[in-house]
């Protein structure tokens, strides 16, 4: 019954899904197992049930919309480019003039207690109506999703009713998540956002209404209650039956779900069941909607119910596996290696090489080609200052003119970034702040310690957490694969913890490794290192690598990131103040590659104008335009033969 046309049919429409409905900013407790009114800070993330289900969707690799309305501020602008990352279409979207974007906070005070508070007071998205729904776009899918909460209101639910006309109207299939929360319907207080059940006629007797027109209706146990009408489990889905001839997915918690795709025997189980996943759960909130993305993965591509159920049952695992809602679906790379390769844990959270997957595949943006103006240097700006306090005083100052070089010679194109410390650097971490698209990363590494120590505090996670998100942690540790056994021990060590910070914070790191320095460089140094770092457990997001003697070294060097860590972003070459000649070589060498995205150089481009500009034998415009022009000669330099290269 109501099977939906495969994708591949003629004709297929541009959006496979819109789902129309809540969408808030949700705030999660950090602190677990704690009172709400005790938690002291909070994760941000998308939220609301078809939010979270639209980015579900489009990392399950379907082409989804949301229809809703933010505010007309930094939270509904978060909103809209958080979907935009995550790869959702956004045209329907309504900016909200008036309205504030709605707000959720919540918290996991045990393994089954989850407070759960609701800021909706005359939100944006309770502000749609039926002149947010435009025709065109409604027919632009071939599946409209509509929600329980937004048949609450009038306006909302005609907004609602409109596009399951034009929906219906145009071919499409309407999905109906029944999201049933007692409080949005006011029967609970504030303080009752968690509570899924209450009985009510009045809206049982609205809910029946939409049911007719449905050709999935998925739901938990409470909420087929609330559809039908009825207090009685099997009843209720007779009852639903009798009223539609949908598809009606059983959601049952740890048990899976059911799929019911016929008439309602007597017998409950008498359905179709997708595997189960035992998992340890964590937080049960939001995992309705990791479910709802899976099985529409697998319905929306015409696969068989049990395919689209065990999906659905393993992304809900997923999620009550983790804290946070939409932020915890797993993507279609991630959900296949689970399912092939399963996990020995049972809480997933705790699954390494799960992590990763799911890590290197929600990474905020791609980033395949990178140049970057390294300014991040402290000892050697120090040395250059020869220790006079003046001049250690201008050093933020030079920093700052480095940000304004390296902007000039991006111009607002992609691929660029810097390397800014925080000792010296807070002016520059400012002014680069102000180019959206630039990447930028920062030292934590005590400068020249061997074995590595970090700067300011060797607590690097409390250090970590007031970074911004975009923000790359950089690392480098002077290895080499012949160094003693004790000494790579604390080399690995500590880049280990500094690893596991970046993970448990949410930044992602480059690990530098320098190896010349302390023994011969040959095409199997690095290689040897990399292997070594990589039996360790550190997956790092990019690799700095010095420039290597020969096209084989690169070679090697490819094969080992891509046996050990295909996932990786790459690597970016250091010059080590090399001239511009010397670079020239390396930087062709490096071209052979497949890994290498780009460079971070830094004392070939900056040497000079430091000396002169620190003395005062050059003016800030002059300093500008020195550095911009060495740092524009190594960009042109490096586009310029990857264009060779691709001829």
């Amino acid at each position: 019954m109501s099977q939906i046309p495969s994708a591949s049919a003629k004709g297929v429409k541009p959006l496979d899904i819109i789902t129309i409905g809540r969408a808030s900013v949700d705030l999660y407790g950090q602190q677990i197992g704690t009172r709400l009114e005790d938690v002291a800070s909070f994760a941000k993330s998308v939220g609301g049930c078809p939010c979270n289900i639209s980015v579900g969707t489009a990392r399950l690799g379907l082409k989804s919309a949301l229809l809703t309305r933010v505010g007309n501020e930094q939270m509904g602008r978060f909103i809209r480019e958080q979907l935009q990352r995550e790869g959702v279409e956004t045209r329907g979207i309504v900016t909200d003039p008036e309205r504030l974007t709605a707000l959720a906070i919540l918290s996991v005070e045990n393994e089954k207690s989850f407070p759960l508070l609701f800021y909706r007071d005359n939100c944006a998205d309770n502000a749609l109506n039926e002149d947010d729904i435009a025709e065109d776009f409604i027919r632009s899918a071939r599946a409209v999703l509509v929600t329980g909460t937004h048949f609450s209101k009038p306006n909302t639910d005609a907004a609602q009713r409109k596009a399951i006309r034009i929906a219906k109207e145009s071919g499409a299939k309407i999905v109906f998540d029944i999201d049933y929360r007692p409080n949005l319907w006011g029967l609970a207080g504030h303080d009752a956002g968690e509570s899924r059940y209450i009985a009510s006629d009045r809206v049982s007797a609205h809910l029946k209404t939409v049911l007719g027109d449905c050709d999935l209706i998925v739901g938990t146990e409470e909420e087929v209650l609330i559809a039908s009408g009825e207090s009685d489990l099997l009843q209720a889905l007779k009852t639903i039956r009798s009223l539609s001839n949908a598809t009606i997915v059983l959601k049952r918690g740890p048990m899976g779900c059911i799929v019911y795709d016929g008439p309602i025997s007597d017998d409950l189980e008498d359905g179709i069941v997708g595997k189960g996943f035992p998992i340890e759960v964590y937080n049960v909130l939001g995992a309705g909607d990791a479910f709802m993305s899976g099985f529409l993965r697998g319905w929306l591509k015409g696969e068989p119910h049990a395919t689209s159920a065990t999906w659905a049952n393993a992304c809900g695992a997923f999620a009550v596996s983790r804290l946070l809602c939409a932020p915890e679906i797993p993507t279609w790379t991630e959900l296949q290696y689970f399912l092939e390769h399963g996990s020995k844990e049972k809480a997933l959270r705790k699954d390494e090489a799960i992590n990763h997957v799911h890590w290197a595949t929600t990474r905020r943006r791609d980033i395949p080609l990178l140049m970057a103006l390294a300014i991040d240097h402290r000892s050697q700006l120090e040395d250059i200052a020869e220790g006079k306090p003046e001049l250690l005083q201008r050093i933020p100052a030079f920093k700052a003119l480095a940000v304004r070089a390296a902007a000039e010679v991006a111009a607002g194109r992609p691929g660029f970034g810097m390397l800014i410390d925080d000792k010296y650097g807070r002016d520059a971490l400012y002014a680069a702040g102000a180019y959206h698209d630039f990447w930028i990363g920062k030292p934590i590494e005590l400068p020249g310690s061997r074995p590595l120590q970090f700067e300011f505090s060797q607590d690097i996670g409390s250090r970590l957490i007031d970074w911004p998100v975009d923000h790359c942690i950089k690392v480098l540790s002077f290895y080499h694969p012949d160094d003693p056994a004790e000494l790579k021990a604390m080399q690995v060590a500590k880049l280990r913890s500094a690893f596991e910070a970046a993970r448990k914070v949410g930044r992602e790191i480059l690990i530098e490794i320098i190896a010349g320095k302390h023994g011969p460089l040959t095409d199997d140094t690095i290689p040897r290192a990399l292997n070594e770092l990589y039996d360790a457990g550190l997956k790092p997001d990019w690799w700095k690598l010095e420039p290597q003697a020969s096209r084989g070294a690169w070679a090697a060097i490819d094969a080992v990131i891509e046996n050990r860590d295909p996932l990786c972003r790459g690597v970016v070459l250091l010059g080590l103040e090399a001239p511009y000649e010397v670079l020239k070589d390396g930087f062709a060498a490096a071209r052979t590659s497949t890994t290498v995205k780009g460079f971070a150089v830094g004392r070939t481009i900056f040497a000079d104008a430091a000396k002169n500009w620190l003395t005062g034998s050059m003016t800030d415009d002059e300093a500008v335009a020195d550095m911009a022009a060495k740092f524009k000669a190594l960009v042109d330099l490096w586009l310029r033969l990857g264009e060779t290269k691709a001829a």
